[in-house]
């Protein structure tokens, strides 16, 4: 692969531990490296690929650290509206529906998904695929990986399952719960496959049962033996509407639950958190457990609002996540940031103040990498991967905001497509095209026919 330099960038914003940003900048490119960044006139010689970065503002790829990837084919649907339900009714709704997925709904749907990350600056992605079904097999993360392949996103897959049987309490349908046994033998699988614990890794696996009320306490026990033993990272649902039944099941919150079955840790992280309490607050920073914040099903549920500057104080790594479709409609990264922002200054009254904006790019950015165990990534410094995406300053929307590039995502709202998005030293987005894709439009109507097909039979009115 060629040297790459990106020429002339109107600003650098660089994430680092300084939060320098840079004007009028130049990042030089091997191997998938940031090999140097400073000011404009870098020589790379004849042998190299040049971008024109005149005009556009250059940041570090976003993290997504929870997604549902392949809650993409239930979008739009009136039928399965999350507001006005609770977590656990809802997850009694929708599992009759997940019960249909193939291994092509998994596929597409999780093109699609990643397509929506990679168009709005998203380079590096977890997804928590917990849907295993009669019709999918053990096939999903192996669908997955063939998708992330083709599209040159980083992917970090979490090898989820559930457990426990409707008879004893949870939500799931038989059609798609496993035994412990069976989920533990194909994490192993992934692991051999796909893992690679290298710094500037494609591929990994995460062992990360669903969620403590549609499990078994053993299901969790061994996932965490299993991980360290592997040197992968864990991660699960936790303290997101299911306090209450842990509680009568077990006589303990979830934290407290979590913790006595050894899954809390710096190499977890668990997703919602918003009936953590302020006590547990400290349990998270003591035990380096990170959170993924997914702001659009907390605003859609009219659940909670994490309380950023309280966690943050107690020394809580909050990164974001767009969560599944299912709840959120999107996956896009940039828009979940700037909701989390104005969430957050709803509450900055009565909190005694709100993150700046520059804060919320950084938990997307530098924070993620960390929970995701990516030190490498999430910053554009010498020695990191070349993960960025860029924005054009000088379309018309954005003028009279281009003084503070740092600030400008989060404040402003900069949630279209985004100009370019290159992932490892490759572009794989620029100027409204795909680089792995041929014809989007063909894959797009294939993908629509497939989920279509998939939930003609339960909402006949919806696909006639």
């Amino acid at each position: 692969m060629k040297p790459v330099l990106v020429r002339g960038a109107a600003a650098v914003v660089t994430c680092d531990g300084n939060d320098t940003v840079l004007k009028d900048a130049d990042i030089f490119i091997e191997d998938g490296k940031i090999t140097s960044i400073g000011a404009a006139g870098t020589d790379c010689g004849t042998d190299c690929d040049i971008i024109d970065a005149s005009g556009k503002f250059v940041y570090p790829g976003l993290v997504n650290t929870h997604h549902h990837f392949f809650q993409t084919f239930v979008r739009n649907l009136p039928a399965i509206n999350y507001p006005g339900v609770t977590l656990i009714e809802w997850l009694d709704r929708i599992y009759r529906i997940f019960k249909e997925i193939d291994s092509d709904v998994i596929y597409y749907s999780s093109l699609t998904a990643m397509a929506d990350l990679l168009k709005h600056g998203c380079t590096t992605a977890f997804d928590h695929q917990y849907c295993y079904t009669r019709k999918t097999g053990t096939s999903p993360v192996d669908r997955q990986m063939e998708a992330a392949e083709l599209l040159g996103i980083r992917y970090h897959a979490g090898r989820g399952c559930n457990t426990l049987p409707r008879e004893e309490g949870s939500t799931i349908p038989d059609e798609m719960r496993e035994t412990t046994g069976e989920f533990i033998k194909d994490c192993e699988r992934l692991i051999a496959a796909y893992h690679d614990p290298g710094p500037f890794a494609m591929s990994r696996i995460v062992v990360a049962p669903c969620q403590p009320v549609n499990c078994y306490p053993e299901t969790f026990i061994e996932s965490a033996a299993l991980a360290r033993d592997r040197g992968v990272r864990l991660h699960t649902h936790l303290a997101e509407g299911e306090t209450a039944l842990m509680r009568r099941r077990w006589g303990k919150r979830t934290l407290a639950w979590a913790g006595g079955v050894g899954f809390l840790g710096p190499d977890l992280w668990i997703a919602h958190g918003w009936e953590l309490n302020r006590d547990e607050y400290a349990v998270m920073a003591e035990t380096g457990t990170g959170l993924a914040h997914c702001p659009a099903p907390a605003v859609l549920g009219g659940c909670p609002i994490i309380d950023m500057p309280a966690m943050t104080k107690a020394g809580m790594t909050i990164g974001l996540g767009c969560d599944g479709s299912a709840t959120n409609d999107s996956s896009n990264l940039l828009d979940t940031l700037r909701t989390a922002y104005l969430m957050q200054c709803f509450y900055a009254k009565e909190r005694g103040g709100a993150p700046a904006p520059y804060d919320l790019l950084k938990m997307a950015t530098v924070n993620g990498a960390k929970i995701l165990g990516c030190e490498k990534l999430g910053s554009l410094e010498a020695g990191n991967g070349a993960d960025l995406f860029m924005v054009d300053a000088e379309a018309l929307e954005l003028a009279g905001t281009l003084h503070d590039p740092a600030s400008l995502l989060a404040h402003v709202g900069v949630t279209g497509p985004v100009w370019l998005t290159m992932v490892n030293g490759k572009v794989v987005w620029r100027e409204g095209r795909l680089a792995g894709v041929d014809d989007e439009k063909a894959l797009a109507a294939k993908a629509d026919s497939v989920c279509g097909r998939a939930l003609r039979d339960l909402f006949p009115a919806v696909f006639s």
